[in-house]
């Protein structure tokens, strides 16, 4: 008689309406403390007086990119979408040749390929290094042309997002494997390498890139011998790689002091020789703890081309700025910086995502 109740059983019921859905998580995030619940309807407040006239101004009384100035100027109600459409292609490419701009969008399109690539990991094999290597010298062919019956331009010319995308990935992609090495040399047990590591990255952390683009621009070509120059991207260039190898070697030195004594240990049982206990055991796990970090490195980096501007290049917000000295568009301040800044949003929004997808694949073994 027993068995045959316990068969039988009772209906599931479902939990009560308040403690599941969206009814629990706003009672649970945002009414959960009276401050909070004052503080969650200020907030309400202050976006429904904001965003209607911000929507009014950016889409229902907005001017189409075919808008000339002088529409914009005699009826200013809405953002004036026809700078954008007049400016376009100097914000995106500088000063390039107008002829030649298929080059720079070229360019464009294969760091973006290459960075999606790259993002897959099942591209992550041993001729990935060759591919990348392939784009960086198409890259150069293409921008600097003078191969292939490409007319020559000059890199004084170069601006926009390829010069933002130049400095940028190759300065990361460079700066990357310094910045193991720096991390590794920093730990090392020999005390002069360690001497050399630590004082390269006190100094470069100790000084603001602002500074270190000022002696690269000013200060290094009076060091060199008579005669002797280096081209004005390069010195930045360079600049951009000191300066980002120094701040990930700290974020990969962190990565390395939290793996435990065991791996080392393990590893060193296993016969391992220093090289072979870094690449397959220490490093892997390191550099996967440390990806907060380095991803808040590479976005803080990729922002910070915006600084070229004071040595005399153009990247991507410096074309914003010189496009509104245009007299006829002077003035449309809000609608370059809003352009620009939803180009930067999107790279760096993308790296943000992509960092969160690639820690929760690579600590899914670590989950319960």
């Amino acid at each position: 008689m027993t068995d045959n109740v316990q068969s039988v059983g009772l209906p599931d019921e479902r939990p009560p309406a308040n403690t599941v859905g969206p009814i629990a998580w706003l009672r649970n995030n945002l009414f959960n403390t009276w401050y909070n619940a004052i503080l969650t309807v200020l907030v309400l407040a202050l976006l429904g007086s904001a965003i209607p006239p911000f929507v009014d101004w950016l889409f229902i009384n907005a001017h189409g990119l075919d808008a000339s100035s002088a529409v914009c100027r005699k009826d200013n109600s809405g953002a004036c979408w026809g700078f954008i459409g007049e400016k376009l292609r100097f914000i995106l490419f500088g000063t390039f040749p107008y002829e030649q701009q298929w080059r720079p969008l070229l360019t464009i399109v294969i760091f973006i390929t290459l960075l999606v690539a790259s993002c897959d990991r099942r591209f992550w094999k041993p001729w990935l290094g060759l591919v990348w290597i392939a784009g960086f010298l198409s890259v150069a062919v293409l921008m600097w042309g003078g191969v292939l019956g490409l007319t020559p331009v000059e890199n004084t010319l170069w601006g926009g997002l390829p010069l933002t995308l130049i400095l940028s990935v190759i300065g990361l992609a460079v700066a990357f494997p310094a910045a193991i090495l720096l991390a590794l040399g920093r730990r090392s047990n020999m005390p002069a390498v360690k001497v050399l590591c630590v004082t390269y990255i006190e100094l470069i952390r100790g000084v603001p890139l602002i500074s270190l683009l000022f002696m690269a621009s000013v200060m290094l070509p009076l060091f060199l011998p008579n005669g002797v120059s280096i081209d004005k991207l390069l010195r930045a260039q360079i600049a951009f790689i000191m300066f980002a190898a120094a701040y990930m070697a700290e974020a990969i030195r962190g990565g390395l002091q939290a793996i435990p004594k065991g791996q080392y240990e393990a590893a060193d049982g296993l016969g391992l020789s220093y090289w072979q206990k870094m690449l397959k055991i220490i490093l892997p796990q390191a550099l996967a703890i440390a990806i907060p970090p380095l991803v808040n490195t590479f976005i803080s980096f990729f922002k910070d081309t915006s600084l070229v501007i004071i040595i005399g290049l153009y990247d991507l917000l410096g074309a914003g700025k010189a496009a509104l000295s245009d007299p006829s568009w002077r003035g449309f301040y809000r609608e370059a910086y809003l352009f620009v800044g939803v180009i930067y949003w999107i790279f760096c929004f993308s790296m943000s995502k992509y960092s969160q997808k690639l820690e929760r694949d690579l600590n899914r073994s670590h989950r319960r």
